[in-house]
């Protein structure tokens, strides 16, 4: 419900990365008020991600945003902590897209919030923000002085250094960074790719070639002690190109550098994604090395799913109850994600004790069922939420994207069905009770007739009559396996006098 307090937005979200950028424009999707905040003046053009899973394909697809990134190469390789592994496995719905950096990422997601109207803020730092119980109040330095917003929520979407995290008294445990790894950007360097790493006896080296006559290395060397980089500054592209000397023998001195940062193995995560009218998401709600370029992908995962909620809350169509769920649903997503950080980085960053471990696994992993299991783990395709009482195989889980004859003769897919970011009620078979049953929601809830003309895929779609789909695309109810009526309310709120 609205605030009785006034607010000059509804939504404060700090931080303007990916995360932050996602989470504005599902706000605005919901009709919301949003005001980004972001310390740097500009985008700073700078990319740890290189590319997306098959889970944030989908996620930018529901919204029609794919055309935007241009021409995508997807990449069926891939690897687990080194360990080869075949993500495009079974029907090639796991295999990712590489070759888009974040930078190109972020300048898509900007281009498109600003487009729907959030109100985004460059060089406005947060200096701080009190809860007041029925509001927040959030103060930042900006190029004009000190500014003064009041809003009904605001989001953390700050990095790993998190003003919000802090400030908000949010418990961080974890463990500390034991390594730090060399990264950076060159020109003028050519080396054969070395997608996965390769182990040398000083360390493990990596080379990705980005396009454009770009090179990405990262060296790690064997009892490199973590610097403190908030002291330090960034490392010097001498310091990698020293390192990458001692591990490798070769001399790439004479390369030109674009970018050059560290990172290590530090693995945290928020005890809590929600603290009264504050909330986390992404990398200040969690932190891990970046084993299979998970980071970036999580992060705008959690946008997508507080999104709709807050948006629902804020412009009184669903109960403040709703926000609780974002924690339930994401924070094992979190804790996940470190697990098998965790365990990458013991085989990525092991030594020779280790290969034996690795030698191993090579194989296993080259059986299908074991590909498949690590592919649905980093790529997200295997989550599933406690949406309410059920056992249909679809209940909890992205609604599979699928070709639909709608009742007026037309075609469309499920994914396209998403694009307005609102509630979906399919309905796929002969009896019109469900249509009738939701009108009480048709403020916020579109319901369509259609039928699936390939019923025999995708598997478990077919066999429903009706799904009640969530604007994040989640299935929250099934014909047949539970209340229609109280999974509407559950998700959507009380329907309108």
């Amino acid at each position: 419900m609205h605030t009785d307090v006034q607010t000059d937005t509804d939504v404060i979200v700090v931080g303007a990365g990916p995360a932050g950028l996602m989470l504005a424009a599902e706000l605005r999707l919901a009709g919301a008020r949003v005001v980004v905040l972001e310390k740097e003046s500009s985008p700073t053009g700078e990319s740890r991600g290189m590319g997306f899973t098959a889970r944030t394909l989908e996620v930018f697809d529901q919204r029609g945003l794919l055309p935007r990134l241009g021409e995508l190469n997807r990449s069926p390789g891939g690897h687990f902590g080194s360990v080869p592994i075949d993500f495009a496995v079974g029907d090639g719905s796991h295999a990712s897209v590489t070759g888009i950096s974040q930078a190109r990422t972020v300048t898509m997601l900007d281009e498109w919030a600003k487009k729907l109207g959030a109100d985004v803020r460059r060089g406005h730092r947060l200096t701080g923000f009190t809860d007041t119980g029925g509001s927040v109040e959030a103060y930042a330095q900006g190029p004009s002085g000190e500014l003064r917003l009041t809003a009904a929520y605001l989001v953390g979407c700050d990095g790993s250094r998190s003003v919000v995290r802090k400030t908000g008294g949010f418990d961080f445990p974890g463990t500390d960074a034991t390594t730090e790894l060399l990264l950076a950007d060159v020109k003028g360097l050519e080396l054969p790719a070395l997608w996965s790493g390769e182990r040398r006896p000083g360390g493990m080296l990596l080379a990705a070639p980005l396009g454009g006559g770009l090179m990405r290395i990262v060296v790690s060397e064997h009892g490199r002690a973590p610097r403190d980089r908030d002291r330090t500054g960034p490392p010097s592209f001498s310091e990698v190109a020293d390192a990458w000397k001692r591990v490798s023998g070769d001399d790439i001195s004479g390369a030109t550098p674009v970018w050059v940062s560290s990172f290590g193995d530090a693995a945290r995560q928020a005890s809590e994604y929600r603290r009264g009218r504050v909330f986390l998401a992404g990398d200040a709600a969690h932190i891990h090395l970046p084993a299979s370029g998970q980071g970036m992908n999580v992060s705008i995962q959690d946008a997508v799913n507080l999104g709709w909620k807050l948006g629902a809350v804020v412009t009184g169509r669903s109960d403040p109850e709703l926000l609780d769920t974002y924690h339930a649903e994401r924070h094992p997503v979190g804790a996940e994600l470190l697990r098998n950080t965790r365990a990458q980085a013991v085989l990525f960053l092991g030594g020779e004790e280790i290969q034996p471990l690795r030698d191993v696994l090579a194989a296993v992993f080259r059986t299908e069922g074991a590909a498949h299991y690590l592919a649905g783990l980093v790529s997200g395709l295997d989550i599933r939420y406690d949406v309410g009482p059920g056992t249909h195989p679809l209940l909890g889980r992205r609604l599979p994207d699928t070709d639909l004859a709608l009742d007026d003769g037309r075609r469309t897919t499920s994914t396209e069905l998403l694009h307005p970011a609102r509630g979906l009620l399919l309905d796929l078979g002969p009896d019109p009770d469900p249509g009738r049953v939701a009108r009480g929601w048709a403020d916020r809830v579109d319901v369509i007739s259609a039928r699936v003309p390939h019923p025999d895929r995708p598997a478990h779609l077919s066999d429903a009559e009706a799904v009640l789909v969530r604007p994040d695309g989640y299935v929250a109810w099934v014909g047949g396996d539970g209340d229609l009526v109280t999974a509407l309310r559950r998700h959507f709120g009380e329907p309108a006098a």
